[in-house]
């Protein structure tokens, strides 16, 4: 990881950054790998997975007193050496902050997505929302507008512009009480809605809280084919409890297409921190999913590593 933090340095300084607005750059990353025995419903197999490991760059630079330049860059890593390109796009931006909020311009999470917070205990691992639902979109061409927070409430607004003449505007709205991370308050909460985002119209509620030692989320969704009409309607309920350096999880989503069948996940597992960047993890993901007339399931240990 030195060598990656050093060959990224010597990167920025020689396409002309100043040293004092290199200072500023946080290089940041994770390394998320597991090994697994995996089974997509046509036989099981043995793999070694990179689970969205990634590196980025990010910071800000003071224009005035009131004002400021936000940026980041961030690229997902093929750990494991299955894909054809080593470097893919994530989440990459420059806007302004001040009082009047943050505006972004840029490749983005969209407003929907970054509604569930932390709810998805198994994101970037099989067992992510995302295998069920729509509305897990990191969109192009986009810009993200967020306002300050008045007494733990937060709008936010993503608008995707067309790009081509035969493309369409989208947006993604939402809004935003507490703190995803429940340490500034015991409880976070979100609804927001896609219009033509992907070919789907979704509505999500969200809501995570702390009762006793344990932290639950809840997940609504409602989607609609935009091209066909088929609606879906979807819940997500997960828990976690910590007991010393160990975090037992689990989390069942369930897709209802309406005149038609129910697909279901099961995801359960146990991380165990070795340190504050560091955790071992190991997990078991079933799905049963009915509208393609097949199960799958998956059991992976791995490591993963923040820095």
């Amino acid at each position: 990881m030195k060598l990656i933090r050093s060959t990224l340095g010597l990167m920025l300084c020689s396409v002309g950054i100043s040293s004092a607005y290199a200072a500023n750059v946080d290089i940041y990353g994770r390394a998320n790998v597991s090994v697994q025995s995996s089974d997509d419903g046509e036989g099981r197999y043995s793999e070694l997975k990179s689970n969205a490991s990634r590196i980025g760059f990010k910071g800000s630079h003071d224009l005035n007193d009131d004002l400021e330049v936000v940026y980041q860059a961030e690229f997902q890593i093929d750990i494991d050496g299955d894909a054809d390109d080593t470097f893919t796009a994530r989440n990459q931006f420059i806007g302004l902050k001040g009082s009047f909020g943050e505006v972004l311009l840029g490749k983005n999470d969209s407003i929907l997505k970054q509604s569930q917070g932390k709810t998805d205990l198994f994101s970037d691992l099989n067992g992510d929302i995302k295998t069920l639902w729509a509305g897990e979109n990191r969109l192009s061409d986009t810009v993200t507008y967020k306002s300050p927070k008045f007494n733990g409430f937060q709008l936010g607004v993503t608008y995707m512009l067309e790009d081509s003449v035969d493309s369409e505007d989208a947006l993604s709205i939402g809004a935003f009480y507490g703190d995803k991370n429940l340490k500034k308050s015991q409880l976070y909460a979100a609804i927001a809605y896609d219009a033509e985002v992907k070919g789907f119209d979704t509505f999500r509620a969200t809501v995570q809280t702390k009762i006793s030692d344990v932290i639950v989320g809840l997940v609504i969704q409602n989607q609609e084919d935009i091209d066909t009409g088929a609606e879906m309607d979807g819940v997500m309920i997960s828990a976690k409890y910590t007991i010393g350096a160990s975090t037992l999880k689990g989390q069942y989503q369930m897709a209802d297409y309406k005149g038609s069948e129910k697909n279901s996940g099961l995801t359960a597992g146990i991380d165990y921190k070795l340190a504050s960047n560091t955790k071992l993890y190991a997990f078991y993901t079933r799905f049963e999913l009915k509208t393609e007339n097949q199960d799958a399931d998956y059991l992976g240990v791995g490591i993963q590593y923040d820095f």
